[in-house]
């Protein structure tokens, strides 16, 4: 019960439960009516956040399969353990070690990787909640009847008017978000394949013989390190713009 609770006071589920009331009233449910719609979807925001946190106690994500998210995550999860083999069957010595020691960025910034996954699965799925034509054809037609309207009538479409604005603000915070997201996350892959690709070639060099490239293994690290410090950076930034 404690978890449900937690939920009812999330600002997201009082947003969908606002956006789903001012929806209804838009299109001429009675103010009763539209309440009840937008506590029914409060309520049942809740009650799902509140099972899949159960999964997310356990440590289980959320991510929707066959996504962009999924493919991206795969995708890095599969260089983070090339990496840890090569690491593993390398001899004992100084670039085994310097590669060890990379060992906690990789893992950092797949974690971080695994939870921008999730915000992006979720993000979707609010997205998925809202009929884009049927907003535009909302404003479409609410447009077309106030040149026509009454005065007395004029207010009562504007009201709806702007609750169809606010409706679609969300749809693009909620787009950009996942957007950048998304962008992110493909940055980030890349740069950690790259980072498996440097490391093969430096452990070629280092089995004929050839002296250990210092300089080469400083710019892995630090190309690293920027590609942790970006992920928590996005995830801030993400973060932020959801709880406006």
């Amino acid at each position: 019960m404690t978890r449900f609770v937690e939920e009812l006071k999330d600002a997201w589920g009082l947003l969908l439960g606002a956006t789903a009331a001012g929806a209804a009233w838009a299109v001429s449910v009675h103010p009763a009516a539209a309440g009840f719609v937008g506590v029914a979807v409060w309520l049942a925001k809740a009650g799902i956040a509140s099972v899949q946190g159960r999964d997310e106690d356990r440590g289980a994500p959320v991510i929707t399969p066959r996504s962009q998210e999924a493919y991206w995550l795969g995708r890095a999860g599969s260089a983070a353990h090339g990496l840890d083999e090569l690491s593993s069957s390398m001899k004992r010595g100084p670039l085994a070690e310097r590669i060890a020691l990379m060992r906690p960025q990789v893992n950092d910034s797949m974690a971080t990787l695994e939870r921008l996954a999730e915000q992006a699965s979720l993000t979707g799925t609010a997205l998925a909640r809202f009929d884009l034509d049927k907003l535009k054809q909302e404003h479409a037609r609410l447009v077309r009847s106030r040149k026509n309207a009454k005065e007395g009538l004029v207010q009562d479409i504007d009201r709806a008017l702007a609750s169809l604005a606010s409706q679609q603000a969300v749809v693009d915070r909620l787009s950009g978000t996942r957007e950048q997201v998304l962008a992110r996350m493909e940055a980030s892959t890349i740069s950690i394949e790259e980072l498996l690709a440097r490391v093969v070639e430096l452990s070629a060099m280092s089995a004929t013989g050839a002296l250990e490239p210092t300089r080469a293994l400083d710019e892995l690290a630090d190309a690293l390190e920027g590609v942790r410090q970006g992920l928590h950076e996005t995830e801030q930034i993400t973060r932020d713009a959801l709880d406006r």
